[in-house]
């Protein structure tokens, strides 16, 4: 029998999320939320860029999504930038009874120690009221910085270090939001931007060092973090827009856990707008990006993950598979018992039924 589903956002993430939906007979679409007035009353397979009716209309309304009675929502909408209201949209959803897999707010992927308790307890307490459980999850953060790096961890004798590394273009990257206001390319290299605001980036990233930290059995003294930003030589456009010379046009940060003194893992993103910007930075193992995981120890491992699609680039293969990564945990968290889960407590999830010889 499908598990009932309905979708809340539709945009970089979500439409690849809806599509899968929409097209996965694991699933039966319930509703599907939007935030804009122009995409309120459109057909589902519409805002997926399908050539199929549905018959199942947006709404700005979440409680005539809950009226769906769905088992699980697939939560995509944006929450950087609206981080009060995501919460409250997640407390209102857990507490109606209602499984949520999602793609933000990022630091829900492991918030112990990362969230102030008192931000945690409103979502733990939801999920207990409505017997439901919450997922958060991507590739980074979530499979490329958990999942790969805790397998690997799992085949080792000792570890002195877990490095994991996001090493990425973003000039096709198409969200101005996320581009311009909240990395901050495009502006002036002495306007600290939102995401390098003091503790932003251990709170964005912390979650994937403290569950790696959990992996390790280890209690970490604290996180420490640095960045480093690079002008663009001279002007010049990406898919979010224009970048003046002498603006943030590549950015380097680190997120480190430390212990004894010593970084014992470490969350890095390597981020260009042009392959030619900063040479001597890491460099991917695929044209246009790559993930990587090093870990130091007993034996040592580097493992370099390139991501390809036939329909765009590397970073629409990451939107793809964000949103997949989310959509094909369903069934374990709908299963799951109540609360956050994280990859530490979740079943390993297979592709089951997902073959498509065509």
């Amino acid at each position: 029998m499908p598990i009932k589903v309905a979708a809340v956002g539709t945009g970089n993430v979500g439409r690849h999320a809806l599509t899968q939906l929409i097209n996965d007979p694991a699933y039966e679409l319930t509703g599907v939320w939007v935030s804009s007035a122009a995409k309120a009353g459109k057909d589902a397979g519409e805002l997926a860029g399908l050539e199929v009716s549905t018959g199942i209309k947006a709404t700005n309304d979440l409680d005539a999504i809950l009226a769906g009675k769905p088992d699980c929502v697939v939560y995509t909408a944006m929450a950087d930038n609206r981080l009060p209201e995501a919460l409250e949209d997640y407390r209102r959803i857990l507490a109606a009874g209602v499984n949520v897999v999602a793609s933000a707010a990022v630091f829900l992927q492991y918030p112990w120690q990362v969230l102030p308790a008192e931000l945690i307890a409103p979502l733990e307490d939801a999920t207990q009221e409505g017997c439901s459980s919450l997922f958060v999850n991507g590739i980074d953060p979530g499979f490329a910085n958990d999942l790969l790096p805790l397998a690997l961890m799992g085949t080792c004798q000792s570890i002195e270090q877990v490095r994991c590394m996001e090493i990425v273009d973003y000039a096709t990257y198409d969200s101005a939001t996320v581009m311009f206001d909240v990395m901050g390319f495009g502006k002036p290299i002495d306007e600290l931007p939102m995401l390098l605001q003091p503790g932003v980036l251990s709170l964005a990233w912390g979650s994937v060092v403290r569950q790696l930290a959990a992996g390790l059995g280890i209690e970490l003294d604290e996180l420490t973090e640095e960045h480093t930003r690079v002008p663009a030589p001279e002007d010049f456009d990406i898919a979010s827009g224009h970048i003046p010379a002498g603006t943030t046009a590549a950015m380097r940060f680190e997120v480190r856990g430390m212990k004894d003194g010593r970084p014992a893992v470490v969350l890095e993103h390597i981020t260009r707008l042009r392959d030619d910007l900063c040479p001597d930075w890491p460099q991917p193992a695929q044209e246009g990006g790559s993930y990587r995981v090093e870990v130091t120890g007993e034996p040592s491992y580097a493992l370099d993950l390139c991501l390809s699609s036939r329909k765009g680039d590397h970073n629409h293969a990451g939107l793809v598979a964000t949103a997949a990564r989310v959509v094909n945990a369903i069934p374990a968290v709908v299963a799951a018992e109540p609360g956050i889960r994280t990859t530490l407590d979740l079943p390993l999830i297979t592709g089951k039924g997902l073959y498509r010889p065509n």
